[in-house]
């Protein structure tokens, strides 16, 4: 099976500069044509990953159907013509960002949910995370006789499923699971139960909602909720199995309890501003760090400018603490796509300017601080600063609304090799020079626990999140990348 997807339409020029988020998956129960529901949710959730999507349905009548698509939600799963193909109550869905497989060479058969027929009963399944120990999970079920039709780490957890002897699958899930390493929240269904699942330690998010008396709904966040009308009722707890059949919600605890380790840039970036996140506003937050930041890291200046979008409450809440007036000093062009034209060398020297543009006359004559949200390779901030300056900036200072982001994250997060990341080289002053800014400081790691909630800031003896690519203190041992030669943080 070949990608209908060419390599230009994968890559932007600037896509090599920038964390991508990981995956959205949803999952919906007891209403008509529930792939319609799914499709909803996840265009809601398309902020978390843009290369593909996919939906499983289960009718009584026609069984498991399936479709899977390269691209946007809004291009595919919108036509009456294949939601026609996805019948029945019961279905689950997928949008994908590759964080392990085969990345930049993606095919049909890597895209999820991915689905199993057993003895029993077929079962589909969503994951949004990393297994740290795929690769060695993959050799002894390859060596064991299973035949795997994907790169994904993902298909690791079907297999297993097959081999357990457990009766029933959600048993067959906990029985998976409990090999599994890393970060997951995992979205699956038979033909008469929708499961969610998250990891001890509930990195990833996953929330439970309701559309009504016994009707429920499974997503990566309470923004695909809303859109659907259905009613947010809970998170699904760390460690924690639902199960919902005939309109009865059960819960069930497979997992050793631990302390949740949450991840943290949740926070900074990767959930949309109208999401609820551990009862907290996530815009709130947002606009939080930014009074943090502005208490930590002040700067005369004229203006206080975001890099939009992800930078904006940030940089609201940077401007309302110290005083100085926020201002568009950049905007976004609204309608740059995945696929725009072939990017030629004369397109991709046109870099972030095809997606970004200054308000020069805004911008002319004055101090500007840029609010951003992080610092990957620094590429996309130096051409930013040079199109303030170019639009006759007199200064430029950058406020950057997440600690230096110095480790790669194995935990569903597509970030770079560690040697590719400015801050694990650079001190704050030798990104400044290599910058060309005026200054540069970032919101320090303390910052950041005051501004999502933790006063006393973070507890370095017992972390309350996953801070991993800030502090490189990575709360499940990351197997197979350890096996490939990386070098976890020396022991201070």
């Amino acid at each position: 099976m070949t990608s209908d997807i060419t390599e230009s339409e994968k890559t932007l020029p600037w896509d090599d500069d920038a964390l991508h988020e990981e995956c959205g998956v949803f999952g919906v129960t007891g209403v008509a044509e529930a792939a319609n529901f799914v499709a909803l949710g996840l265009h809601a959730l398309q902020h978390r990953g843009q290369e593909a999507g996919g939906i499983v349905s289960h009718d009584p009548e026609h069984g498991f159907n399936s479709a899977r698509r390269f691209g946007y939600v809004r291009d595919h799963f919108t036509k009456a013509s294949l939601m026609e193909t996805l019948p029945g109550p019961l279905a689950i869905g997928h949008v994908r960002y590759s964080t392990s497989g085969s990345k930049g060479n993606t095919q049909l058969r890597d895209v999820q949910p991915f689905f199993g027929e057993f003895s029993l009963g077929g079962a589909a399944i969503a994951h949004n995370g990393n297994i740290t120990n795929a690769e060695a999970l993959r050799r002894e079920l390859i060596d064991a006789g299973s035949i795997f039709q994907s790169s994904s780490d993902s298909e690791c957890i079907i297999h297993l499923m097959a081999r357990s002897l457990q009766r029933k699958v959600p048993d067959r899930m906990m029985d998976a699971l409990r090999r599994v390493e890393g970060a997951f929240s995992i979205v699956a269904m038979t033909r008469t139960k929708l499961i969610g699942v998250r990891d001890p330690l509930g990195v990833r998010p996953l929330v439970l909602g309701r559309i009504s008396e016994g009707v429920y709904a499974l997503s990566s966040e309470t923004c695909a909720l809303d859109i659907i009308g259905a009613e947010f009722v809970r998170e699904v707890e760390p460690g924690e199995m639902v199960v919902v059949e005939n309109g009865e919600l059960q819960s069930h605890r497979p997992f050793r309890q631990e302390r949740p380790r949450f991840c943290i840039f949740e926070h900074v970036y990767f959930s949309r501003p109208d999401s609820i996140l551990g009862g907290r506003s996530v815009y709130e937050t947002r606009r939080q760090i930014g009074v943090e930041l502005a208490r930590e890291a002040p700067a005369e200046a004229d203006l206080v400018c975001p890099v939009p979008d992800s930078g904006t409450p940030a940089a609201i809440g940077f401007s309302q603490e110290s005083g100085i007036p926020y201002a568009m000093g950049i905007i976004r062009n609204q309608y740059m796509g995945r696929t725009f034209i072939e990017p030629t060398e004369q397109i991709r020297n046109m870099g972030v300017r095809l997606k970004l543009n200054v308000n020069r006359a805004l911008i002319r004559g004055k101090r500007v601080i840029l609010v951003d949200d992080s610092v990957v390779r620094g590429t996309t901030s130096r051409k930013i600063k040079e199109m303030i300056l170019d639009a006759g900036a007199a200064e430029v200072h950058f406020r950057i609304a997440s600690p230096p982001t110095a480790w790669p994250c194995f935990y569903g997060v597509d970030t770079p090799n560690r040697d590719k990341l400015l801050a694990a080289s650079m001190t704050e002053e030798e990104m400044r020079a290599h910058l060309q800014v005026d200054s540069l400081r970032f919101i320090t790691l303390n910052g950041l626990y005051r501004a999502v909630g933790e006063a006393d800031g973070r507890d370095a003896t017992c972390p309350q999140y996953c801070d991993a690519c800030f502090s490189g203190d990575y709360p499940v041992t990351p197997t197979d990348q350890i096996e490939k030669g990386f070098a976890l943080k020396a022991a201070e």
